[in-house]
């Protein structure tokens, strides 16, 4: 006979009472969910992500993005080459210290925020979630993002 604390552990290393696993998964199918929505845009979903962060702040040096994004330089640079070659945005070396090269939206990238503006929808009805039980998704997710950032 089993004992209940290994009846207990056991039942801790199932993949489907891993938080970790059910984040994971999430994320692959938002992923999959948002492809064809952003493929329209001429984005990745990453590339997504960038364009949110310099809709909210244009011209942040690439650390400064990085950092927003949890991306390091060598992940963040070829997408931002890519969002160049595509005309959304422009990279630009600082004239005080040219180791920093901020990122600028061009009229282009500003004009795409319109278009991304149903993005978020196709989520909303997927989830089939009221606003507030999103936000509310949202921030016990980010809560427990920080958590684990202080933890690490």
């Amino acid at each position: 006979m089993r004992s209940s604390t290994t009846q207990a552990s056991d039942e801790m290393l199932k993949l489907d009472n891993q938080l970790c696993f059910a984040v994971y998964s999430a994320s692959l199918a938002m992923t999959r969910l948002y492809k064809p929505v952003l493929e329209k845009l001429q984005l990745t979903y990453p590339q997504y992500l960038v364009m949110l962060a310099l809709w909210e702040q244009d011209g942040p040096t690439v650390s400064e993005l990085g950092e927003r994004l949890s991306l390091d330089s060598g992940t963040l640079t070829p997408l931002l080459k890519r969002l160049e070659a595509v005309g959304y945005v422009t990279r630009l070396r600082d004239v005080a210290d040219e180791r920093r090269v901020h990122i600028t939206l061009t009229s282009a990238g500003r004009k795409l925020k319109a278009r991304a503006a149903g993005v978020p929808g196709c989520l909303m009805a997927a989830a089939q979630c009221s606003v507030p039980e999103l936000i509310s998704l949202t921030q016990q997710i980010q809560t427990l993002r920080d958590r684990i950032r202080k933890a690490a």
